[in-house]
């Protein structure tokens, strides 16, 4: 048995901003960080635009960016909750920038400021097109300094535990209380106990629960899923939002992104044959919210029978987008494509989900020592709809208040200290033989071909209905090969992804009006396009 303070279970900026604060405040609390990749493997190394946060108050202003939150969210969100986190963000952002995280400056000294769409102002600090990155490059590095933090790579967390496992506990089925993690050790192939007397979920999203995604390999939705199987609420699974312009493939699986901050510095979407038609569905065009041009993108594919739009970077400045964004202007090249001769080819691809593992504003869940932080929470911040670049200030704020109430409970130290020293070892259930990978990847492969088709970015309810059929046919086959085949990571990421699937398509079907991100066409009120001006 390993024993802890604080278990963390994620290495994005969620997780790693989260331990740093408790162990400069704590250093004798010892904490551990499992990630089930290599230590700086996270959605948050992928993440391209910047970081949201108000820092020219003579242009702009904290209610300029509380409103454009809340009206990218379709006025879903928790107004006091974008206020915290808005209004907090200047301090969370100097913090960053004192554990050494670097950002791009003008000659003066300024932070040089991006815009995206929904934003009414310049106000994304990046560092070139791979802020996140660079911020998990600090934040690892501050990690490193830390003599009680440990960091544990290649460890998939398979269950937490809870007082289910305590052996002939009586509880109330009300409140329900977390004591670590049962935890797959892949260089060893053996399952760890873990026990905690706080855990943390940071495990960002879900994305590889369709079959395009700009999500890395790892975002299958596993802190949600292991929440939602020890009765933890979670809720607002239907809000998942598709970036716009993610680079076209033919191969299936990760996409890379073409930054937001590309259309925010002018450049425009186009049809193949050139034409423009952002026009026709926003006053904005471009800089509209990501759902509304996603499915402006969406509907025009569909009618035109194309595979993909254009973004045309043609007229832009050459040198200031070479030196904004080296990263997609080297990928677009190894691609064949010259952004300056040419189109980039784009389409939408499954990109954030705002729902997610309910919290409050310390990231408390509703299971007693357990916090959730960033992408798999639903923390009332991006209601319907993210605002571009708020997730990494999200992941801050919130990163922050949790370690403060974190510091508070360990200081009060009233833990159960005998349910912690009678969790057992994990399970086996029996010997379990079989090493069914084909299965595991066909099955996978069927998951998401279904989530694409029947539950994209444009739903209805006759596909809702055939989904939640479908998802049930999958979820017994995979339960049946769950309970015979040897445990591994890739299993448990099905596991997860069929938990997922299950919740968006619920609480989809429980849907009785289109929101931000979620539109079902039996719903829609009025067409997706408007009246040309």
């Amino acid at each position: 048995m390993i024993k802890a303070d604080v278990l963390v279970i994620g290495s994005g900026i969620s997780g790693l901003s989260y331990a740093i604060k408790i162990s400069q405040k704590m250093p004798d609390a010892q904490i551990i960080i499992v990630t089930k990749a290599d230590e700086d493997e996270s959605n948050t190394k992928y993440a391209q635009g910047g970081l949201a946060v108000v820092t020219d108050f003579d242009k702009d202003n904290f209610q300029k960016h509380i409103d454009d939150t809340m009206r990218a969210g379709d006025g879903e969100n928790n107004l006091d909750v974008v206020k915290m986190v808005i209004e907090e963000g200047p301090n969370r952002f100097r913090e960053l920038v004192e554990w050494g995280t670097h950002f791009d400056q003008e000659k003066d000294g300024d932070f040089k400021l991006g815009r995206e769409g929904g934003h009414t102002e310049n106000r994304i600090v990046h560092h070139k097109d791979i802020t996140g990155a660079e911020i998990e490059r600090a934040l690892l590095a501050t990690i490193k300094k830390s003599a009680n933090i440990e960091i544990m790579a290649h460890h998939y967390v398979i269950d937490l535990i809870t007082q289910h496992h305590v052996p002939h506990k009586i509880f109330d089925s009300d409140q329900i209380d977390c004591y670590g993690a049962y935890i797959l050790d892949e260089k060893h192939k053996k399952i760890k106990k873990i026990t905690a007397k706080i855990t943390l979920v940071a495990t960002g999203g879900a994305g590889h629960v369709y079959k395009n995604t700009t999500n890395p390999i790892i975002a299958t939705g596993d802190g949600i899923a292991f929440v939602h199987r020890a009765r933890g609420k979670v809720s607002n699974m239907q809000y998942y939002q598709f970036h716009p312009t993610a680079l076209f493939s033919k191969r299936d699986g990760m996409l890379f992104l073409i930054s937001e901050a590309v259309r925010g510095d002018g450049a425009k979407l186009r049809l193949k044959n050139g034409e423009k038609f952002m026009h026709k569905y926003d006053e904005r065009e471009e800089l509209a919210s990501r759902d509304i041009v996603a499915r402006a993108i969406d509907n025009e594919l569909k009618i035109s029978g194309d595979e993909y739009v254009g973004l045309d970077c043609r007229a832009m400045d050459h040198e200031k987008f070479t030196d904004h964004f080296p990263n997609i202007y080297r990928k677009c090249m190894d691609e064949g494509i010259d952004p300056f001769q040419q189109m980039i080819p784009v389409v939408p691809a499954c990109h954030y989900l705002m729902g997610g593992i309910d919290i409050d504003k310390d990231g408390q869940s509703s299971i007693k020592n357990l916090f959730a932080v960033g992408e798999c929470t639903n923390s009332g911040l991006h209601g319907a709809n993210r605002l571009a670049s708020n997730s990494l200030l999200e992941g801050l704020v919130f990163g922050h208040n949790a370690a403060m109430k974190t510091i508070e409970l360990l200081h009060i130290n009233d833990f159960n200290f005998d349910d912690l020293k009678a969790i057992p070892e994990w399970n086996a259930e029996g010997m379990k033989m079989m090493d069914e990978m084909v299965m595991v990847s066909y099955l996978r492969r069927q998951l998401q071909e279904m989530m694409s088709d029947l539950v994209g970015i444009v739903r209805s309810n006759e596909r809702l209905k055939l989904a939640k059929k479908k998802q049930r046919e999958i979820y017994e086959a995979v339960t049946e090969l769950y309970n015979y085949s040897i445990m591994s990571p890739q299993l448990s990421e099905l596991r997860n992804l069929v938990n997922v699937s299950y919740l968006i398509i619920k609480h989809s079907l429980q849907m009785k009006e289109n929101k931000g991100s979620f539109y079902n066409k039996d719903l829609a009120q009025q067409p997706l396009t408007i009246s040309e001006k």
